[in-house]
């Protein structure tokens, strides 16, 4: 074990002092010593529950025999960071988070990891550093949040976006958007819907490093306690087998993974944190396989903002484990592939049973043949670029327009608002990827606008920074190469016809390559000079986003 080397012997005294200093005692420092990573804090919705989490894991570890020691990783909330300068540290956390957890955990000395993190980049960066320390670990979410309610209906978070837009239009009055206010988000947990959250909690399951129920047990019932006790104590039971995070995420876990994301209709952010994810396993994620893998996905959930569905209606329909077991039926897993359990998956879904068959498809009866996320190329994204099509209405799967062009998220908020775009418009929103943001800003609140003005089944959005989990329509990001790279999105001028074909993965700007070389030489890179503190030395070390926007070192 790690600990021994730092505890016993007598060259080790001072060292258990300052155990002792905790009020450890000697008993305790014989047992595994199990670290806690905890979120909590009180300024995210999704991890005001956390220290209720983290007291629950602890217990459980002390009844398997283990020594529990919590120490803190931050989370930002994307919903409260959304449109203004908060978001430009939203992903960039991803990275702080793993760093600071790998220098707590090799500081210190741990045996065993239990994670608890609950939003968008809190998990992934949890799980990237569960990859690169290696120790056996265990994660256990906070929980999603329950829907709100609002005239009858389920609403979430990107419903009160949308109200926004509706109010802006003036299809509701202050009263009514007051309401959304209100009700919108009715609980703790990570927002209702099928966002990037519950996407990464869901794909844990999958990875094989969370319990069954991770990813949809909802954050104010009782089973998330009891789920965090097992955790607790199944983490003493990976150090007793010595099964590791890298045991774990193999390539064949992380294909499932992807597998599982096209039938759930996952946020497009997992096209991000999947790549980040298996580039510290040592896996090698093409984007490519993306299409491939989707092509013989079946998209079997349209959870908001897709559909009417929400988290808690898939936990009661049999939750992730369901769906694997549908996917399952056709061949499209790896099911031999190990986790957290001790077992395999094959092991962990032999009694999963799918108990609503219109939240969760069958494979006989999908919503699409085809996954929920696409990663369309031509020559406006050499590299790639990606959009939830499960979220996209059909009448636009396929569509020919004429560009608006904006410089920041916010210049399109307001043309948007201004009554600028139209019917049939595509709005390019550039200079917002990860080194150009920098940080790659979510574009919530714009496509929001456009939804809620009712434009979202006739005007396309397309950007070189991402979308939130909540965005529903056309909404097409992750450009690569960005526009501050020098990619062709920056060379794009009002008025030039773009054209979508998410059937067949294409995005094309119709301009001729002699117009759009004799534009690089008249229109020049811009760059922002007014960057300070950590986003300076992100800039100079991030990825492109078909990368996963990782930090290059």
């Amino acid at each position: 074990m790690i600990k021994e080397k730092i505890v016993n012997g007598a060259h080790n005294a001072p060292h258990r002092s300052l155990y002792k200093a905790l009020g450890l005692t000697r008993e305790e420092l014989d047992r595994p010593l199990i670290g806690i990573v905890s979120s909590y804090n009180e300024i995210v919705p999704g991890h005001m529950n956390l220290d209720k989490i983290t007291e629950a894991v602890k217990l459980g570890v002390a009844m398997a025999g283990g020594t529990p020691i919590m120490f803190p990783a931050i989370a930002v909330c994307d919903g409260i960071a959304m449109g203004h300068v908060g978001m430009k540290y939203s992903l960039v956390t991803r990275d702080l988070i793993a760093d600071s957890t790998e220098a707590m955990v090799m500081a210190h000395g741990f045996d065993g990891l239990v994670m608890i993190p609950n939003c968008d980049k809190n998990v992934p960066g949890l799980l990237m550093a569960s990859a690169r320390l290696n120790i056996p670990t265990v994660f256990v979410s906070g929980g999603p949040m329950l829907a709100g309610r609002v005239d009858g209906k389920k609403r979430s978070l990107s419903a009160m976006f949308e109200a926004v837009g509706s109010y802006k239009a003036g299809s509701i009055d202050e009263n009514k958007l007051c309401e959304y206010e209100n009700k919108a988000c009715p609980t703790c947990g990570s927002c209702s819907g099928m966002y990037t959250a519950n996407s990464m909690n869901c794909l844990t399951e999958v990875l094989g490093m969370g319990l069954r129920g991770n990813g949809t047990i909802p954050a104010v019932y009782s089973a998330r306690i009891e789920l965090a006790k097992h955790a607790g104590m199944q983490v003493m039971e990976l150090v007793r087998k010595n099964i590791r995070p890298k045991d774990i995420m193999t390539k064949a876990a992380i294909r499932n993974a992807i597998t599982a994301d096209m039938a759930l209709g996952c946020s497009t952010n997992s096209m991000l944190h999947l790549p980040a994810i298996a580039n510290e396993c040592g896996v090698e994620f093409d984007l490519d396989d993306v299409n491939r893998i989707s092509e013989v996905t079946p998209n079997l959930c349209h959870l908001a903002p897709a559909g009417p569905t929400y988290m808690e209606d898939l936990n009661e329909a049999g939750g992730v484990y369901a769906v694997l077991k549908e996917l399952e039926k056709i061949g499209l897993l790896d099911t031999s592939v190990m986790t957290c359990t001790g077992k395999t998956m094959a092991e962990n879904i032999a009694d999963a049973f799918n108990r609503d068959k219109e939240t969760i498809r069958t494979v006989e009866n999908p919503y699409s043949k085809t996954g929920g996320i696409a990663v369309l190329k031509g020559n406006l994204a050499p590299d790639g670029c990606v959009v939830k099509r499960s979220a996209v209405a059909p009448e636009m799967l396929v569509h020919e327009g004429p560009a608006k062009v904006y410089e920041s998220e916010e210049e399109a908020i307001a043309a948007i608002y201004a009554g600028k775009i139209v019917k049939g418009d595509v709005v390019v929103i550039r200079y917002e990827g990860p080194a150009g943001g920098p940080g790659m800003r979510e574009m919530l609140s714009p496509t929001s606008a456009i939804a809620g003005m009712g434009l979202d089944k006739d005007v396309a959005l397309i950007t070189d920074g991402r979308f939130s989990g909540a965005t529903r329509g056309a909404s097409i990001g992750h450009v690569s190469p960005e526009a501050v790279s020098g990619g062709i999105i920056a060379y794009v001028k009002d008025g030039d016809i773009i054209s979508i074909n998410i059937p067949e993965y294409k995005i094309e700007l119709k301009v001729s390559d002699e117009e759009i070389e004799k534009r690089k030489k008249e229109m020049p890179i811009k760059t922002k000079d007014n960057i300070s503190g950590y986003l300076k030395r992100y800039v100079k070390m991030v990825s492109s986003a078909d990368k996963g926007a990782i930090i290059n070192r």
